[in-house]
């Protein structure tokens, strides 16, 4: 399963493009509904000509919300950075751009949006200014497609890159070193604590004996979910859910990881909150 993470500025399409492709609302909480703005990750998944399946991540834009944001892109595959026609490359597209790559996210699409709100001139000047700020990154030689939410033009060049993602995007390799980045911590009645991440690294099965960072506690895999199925083993590159037994829900922190493998883990004596980072050429 491949997985695509959104990234760009608060209001400049993300959850509406991804609606338009799956037919899923990735904003799924009332207060997102009300608003009118994600705040939370939101979940979707796409299905290829070839029955491959592309799972995306929905990521907020607002600059509040940054740490769900970096949750939800830290086990992607590929970056979905989009840009509004009429508001160009704002704040938070810097600031989205500056963490995937200082994740390695190793590929990536530019989807410039609202494209029925700009004239030519703009998005012929915005295509400029994209190609500046992405030069000597991963992005400088990615796909720039100009496409509207609103009216569906340009979903079809969309489309046609996704339908080649899985065969070009290198899939993730089992190399026995399990690790799940959670992106999402929830208590499920009769189930218990449940976390969902991609699975990297290596495989996880029920029964199994794993570690949970930061809380740094042995946990048993009670049941594994994946594909929207139960089950047994669950293999690289799925998003995968898995609930243990046990686990008290403030144990599974967002942005921790599940892993098995290591019999040691280093630890710091002082917890360090950045709450500024700036790239050094």
């Amino acid at each position: 399963m491949l997985v695509i993470g959104t990234a760009g500025h608060i209001d400049h399409g993300k959850s509406s493009i991804v609606k338009r492709l799956t037919k899923t609302d990735p904003d799924r909480l009332p207060e997102e509904k009300k608003r009118g703005m994600t705040i939370d990750l939101g979940f979707a998944f796409y299905k290829t000509e070839q029955a491959e399946t592309i799972a995306f991540v929905d990521v907020p834009g607002h600059e509040r919300f940054v740490k769900n944001m970096v949750a939800g892109v830290g086990g992607i595959d590929v970056v979905m950075l989009v840009i509004a026609a009429d508001d160009g490359w704002m704040p938070q597209t810097e600031e989205h751009f500056r963490i995937v790559k200082l994740l390695n996210v190793p590929r990536g699409i530019v989807v410039i949006n609202k494209i029925d709100l700009a004239d030519d001139e703009i998005l012929e000047l915005l295509e400029m200014e994209v190609a500046e700020k992405t030069a000597g990154s991963f992005l400088e030689d990615a796909p720039i497609v100009k496409i509207s939410a609103q009216t569906g033009e340009g979903f079809d060049e969309v489309k046609t890159i996704l339908e080649k993602l899985p065969s070009e995007v290198k899939s993730q390799r089992d190399i026995g070193k399990p690790r799940l980045f959670i992106d999402r911590s929830f208590v499920r009645p009769g189930i218990g604590g449940v976390v969902t991440g991609t699975l990297r690294g290596g495989e996880l099965s029920v029964g199994q004996s794993v570690t949970l960072i930061p809380s740094l506690v042995e946990a048993k895999i009670k049941s594994l979910h994946s594909n929207n199925n139960d089950v047994k083993t669950a293999v690289p590159g799925q998003r995968t859910a898995v609930s243990f037994t046990g686990i008290d829900k403030e144990l599974l922190i967002r942005g921790g990881v599940v892993f098995a493998g290591w019999a040691e883990v280093a630890q710091l004596d002082d917890r360090v909150l950045a709450l500024q980072m700036e790239i050094v050429p």
